[in-house]
């Protein structure tokens, strides 16, 4: 069963939307001396969203999910995740997100169910829990043919499918998705934007690309990055052409 017979997007009805963001940044930067990746950076994310970040290779996209994933500090600003803040509390973060970087890794020697065991543990999940969990996991998204292969047999969809597993498998508030489709035949990018956009309302949902059509078709809002600085934000509702108001920022 492919992943699109699986999943249907949620109504507008089922999308709950926190009066507080999911992600809020507030005048955040990120510097490498002189070089600025990422400059006073304003902007949220509403709950139960799916959320693109918009521009070309070096704009900033990856240095931001690096931020929310824990992975670097800001350099000024404040960064707040599921109400807490990404410095001073960074552990309760990381319980509230899953992140997909754009070249996710994968235990090479392990087997798909065994690896997400392996991460469920280190996602806290409870011992008793995790072979329900990994269950529930594998079957959400079509894996139980791979469950029992090593990650590194794994076809590049499949091996992308695992990633987002990993990233899944606590059920966490937030999944950050770097360049989620990059890679995919046509066939498995129109699955991945269709379990996307399934995963909106019971997760928000924070996506990079620098493919226009994928941000059109798969986001709620979208942000436009360039030389780490945001240009603006739009509802792809209220959006009827993305390319001619990508181009008249940018």
């Amino acid at each position: 069963m492919t992943i699109s017979a699986m999943y249907a997007a949620p109504s507008d009805a089922l999308i709950q939307r926190d009066h507080a963001p999911a992600i809020s940044a507030s005048n955040v930067s990120k510097r490498y001396g002189p070089v600025s990746a990422l400059e006073g950076l304003t902007l949220d994310v509403h709950a139960g969203e799916v959320f693109g970040l918009l521009g070309p290779n070096g704009s900033g996209k990856t240095t931001f999910m690096r931020l929310l994933a824990g992975y670097l500090l800001p350099s000024a600003g404040r960064l707040m995740v599921a109400g807490h803040d990404v410095v001073g509390d960074s552990i309760a973060v990381r319980r509230h997100i899953g992140y997909v970087p754009e070249a996710a890794p994968l235990y090479r020697q392990m087997r798909v169910g065994e690896f997400l065991a392996f991460m469920a543990r280190l996602r806290g999940v409870p011992e008793r829990d995790v072979k329900g969990a990994v269950e529930r996991i594998v079957d959400r998204l079509a894996l139980s043919a791979v469950a029992d292969k090593p990650t590194r047999a794994l076809s590049k969809g499949y091996r992308q499918r695992t990633a987002l597993a990993q990233a899944l498998v606590h059920d966490p508030d937030i999944l950050i998705l770097d360049e989620p489709t990059n890679g995919l035949d046509p066939r498995q990018i129109i699955e991945m934007r269709q379990l996307i956009r399934s995963l909106a309302g019971r997760h928000t949902v924070l996506i990079s690309s620098h493919i226009l059509s994928e941000v059109e078709k798969t986001c709620d809002r979208v942000a436009v990055l360039l030389n780490g600085r945001l240009l603006g934000v739009r509802a792809m509702a209220d959006t009827p052409d993305l390319e001619a108001w990508f181009l008249s920022l940018t």
